[in-house]
């Protein structure tokens, strides 16, 4: 029997977060274990009428690519994949992993010398996607992959997933516009403030956000979606942090990040796990060890750390940043090949303060939006 919340995940996708109209060329990519909802999506894109291209993923072919090629293999970028991405006007990417570790014993040098060789690629959909020519949505898929790393059941999970989606299933897309509502007050709020000052479990830091531009995380790049995000000024981060939750980046898990700041760079980076993976990765290129982006999430049906950052960077109670690039839109001009999203909890004893103003204590807005 059909699962009625695919379809209804799928309506979601493209009428809401992309909104599909006629004559849009949509690709739809994700590994092949996503395909119920691949499927739906595609015919909800023909529905509304746009043309469909779907690029799948077989799994295990990345972790083969690193085995058998060589380095010009591994940087090579196929003409027509950049061709899409320079070209198409809607992205629909669904995450739905087989195995999210296939890659934990790659020689680390092979994933930083692809993360570089695709630094034009990122440059090219970040700056079309701040042109409004590149809509773009992420969204999951429960696998049994994502539901051993989240500790719970396929069912759980999928009750999980589509719960975090469909917070309303008689009216998905109205509960997304009523929340989209409300945190536009935030950014609102935010308009015009200057210094942002994090405070938590060893963290100390500040930043400026002068002239910068916060956005509002309303289901139409990620879903489900919950947080308002900006890029701070380049050389403006200073102090330390210590990420609570582990950091994952491309299939690796990096527990106990502590990162210390001076004029925006990361000067010095420990971990308790996977320290070396950590190094390497923030030594990828320039903008790496610059901050392309800080968020506060604002999910509170999102609790539980489940190891896919698409729920977890939306944990209500939250803040993350993003080393490497940042999205133009803010007005970040941090350019790099990665993007690390790091997670810290702060709704035991931490504050955000902003123009020395609080904003956010022990994981909650102080002030009513």
């Amino acid at each position: 029997m059909a699962d009625i919340r695919i379809e209804k995940l799928a309506d979601l996708l493209v009428n809401y977060s992309v909104k599909v109209k006629l004559g849009d060329k949509v690709v739809i990519q994700g590994e092949t274990t996503g395909e119920p909802l691949m499927k739906a999506v595609f015919a909800k894109v023909l529905q509304a009428g746009g043309n469909p291209l779907v690029m799948p993923t077989l799994a295990g072919t990345e972790e083969m690519l690193y085995q058998y090629g060589n380095d010009e293999q591994i940087k090579h970028l196929p003409e027509p994949f950049k061709q899409v991405m320079s070209t198409y006007d809607v992205r629909i990417y669904i995450l739905a992993e087989s195995n999210t570790k296939s890659l934990s014993n790659v020689d680390l040098g092979k994933t930083v010398m692809r993360a570089q060789s695709r630094s034009e690629l990122m440059k090219i959909m970040m700056q079309r996607s701040a042109a409004g020519e590149l809509r773009w949505v992420l969204a999951p898929y429960p696998t049994n992959a994502c539901a051993q790393d989240a500790e719970m059941s396929l069912m759980e999970y999928e009750d999980f997933v589509y719960g975090a989606c469909l917070p309303d299933m008689n009216d998905p897309i109205g509960y997304w516009k009523r929340f989209s509502a409300w945190q536009q007050k935030i950014i609102e709020w935010l308009k015009g403030k200057r210094e942002i000052h994090v405070i938590g479990k060893e963290t100390d830091l500040k930043m400026s956000v002068a002239g910068r531009k916060f956005e509002n995380c309303d289901g139409k790049m990620n879903m489900p979606d919950g947080e308002v995000f900006t890029g701070p000024v380049e050389d403006s981060m200073e102090g330390h942090v210590y990420f609570s939750y582990p950091a994952i980046y491309r299939g690796r898990e990096v527990t106990g990040v502590r990162l210390w700041f001076e004029k925006g760079q990361v000067v010095k980076a420990t971990a308790e796990k996977n320290q070396d993976y950590l190094l390497k990765t923030i030594a990828t290129d320039e903008g790496a060890r610059r901050v392309g982006e800080f968020a506060i999430g604002t999910n509170e049906g999102i609790k539980k750390f489940t190891r896919e950052i698409l729920f977890d960077e939306k944990i209500g109670g939250s803040f993350h940043m993003a080393l490497g690039s940042g999205y133009p839109e803010t007005g970040s001009k941090n350019e790099s090949a990665i993007h690390w999203d790091m997670v810290c909890d702060l709704r035991n004893g931490g504050e955000i303060g902003v123009d020395d103003k609080l904003l956010y204590k022990n994981g909650k807005f102080v002030i009513k939006f």
